[in-house]
C-alpha cells in the first residue's frame, strides 16, 4: 500500500487513522505491519465497504474535508473498496540495526548463515558477498550502474539489495547505497573466510 509523504506525516502525527483503497484483493491484513519511508505502520483493520457506508467522519479520519472529496479521490472501477485502519508504530527498526557495529560472534555467524541461505535460494548463485563488496567499493553510485556491473537489470538488482538492507547491512542514499557499519563488519568477516 503506497502512501504519499504528506499522508504518512499525518498518520505519524495522529491526524489520519483511515486509508481507503480499491483493490482486487487486500494487499495488507489486519494485525500486520507495513514498512514505509517514515517508519512502521500497524494495520488494525481491513474491511470491504461500499461507498454508501462511508461517513463524513470516515472522510475526516482519512484526511479529507468531506465525504465527497474522499470519494472523488478514489478511482472508479469494479475493484473492491477497502477501509484500512492504521496507526504509527515507530521508526524503521533497520535504522537502529544498521547503526550497530558491535556484532558478537553468535550474531555474526547467524547473519552469515542467512546470507548463505539467500545465496542458495537464488537463481543468481552466490550474490550476497559480491553485492556487499560492490556497494562498499562504489558508494553513492546509481543503482542502474551497479546493476549493469552485476549483469542484472535494475528491477532485479534493487529487490536483492533490499534483502541486504532488511538485515541492516546497507543504507539507501539519495543516489545509490553504502554499507552500514554493521555491513562493513559482516563484509570484513566474509572476506576473511575466503
Amino acid at each position: 500500500m503506497l502512501l504519499k509523504a504528506n499522508v504518512l506525516a499525518r498518520i505519524v502525527a495522529g491526524d489520519i487513522d483511515l486509508v481507503f483503497r480499491r483493490w482486487k484483493r487486500a494487499s495488507v491484513k489486519a494485525g500486520g505491519t507495513q514498512l514505509t519511508q517514515v517508519g512502521v505502520l500497524g494495520i488494525d483493520a481491513v474491511d470491504v465497504i461500499s461507498e454508501d457506508r462511508i461517513t463524513s467522519e470516515d472522510a475526516r479520519r482519512a484526511g479529507f474535508d468531506s465525504r465527497t472529496e474522499l470519494l472523488a479521490s478514489l478511482p472508479n472501477g469494479e475493484l473492491e473498496l477497502y477501509r484500512i485502519r492504521v496507526h504509527y508504530i515507530g521508526e524503521d527498526p533497520r535504522i537502529a540495526l544498521r547503526a550497530r557495529d558491535d556484532i558478537d560472534e553468535a550474531e555474526l555467524e547467524e547473519i552469515i548463515v542467512r546470507l548463505a541461505k539467500m545465496d542458495k535460494a537464488s537463481r543468481y548463485g552466490n550474490w550476497t558477498q559480491k553485492f556487499l563488496q560492490l556497494i562498499a567499493e562504489n558508494p553513492a553510485t546509481l543503482a542502474a550502474k551497479l546493476a549493469a556491473r552485476t549483469g542484472l537489470e535494475t528491477p532485479v538488482f534493487k529487490p536483492m539489495v533490499r534483502k541486504l538492507k532488511a538485515l541492516g547491512l546497507t543504507e539507501s542514499l539519495e543516489i545509490g547505497y553504502r554499507l552500514s557499519p554493521r555491513g562493513e563488519n559482516v563484509l570484513t568477516a566474509l572476506n576473511k573466510q575466503r
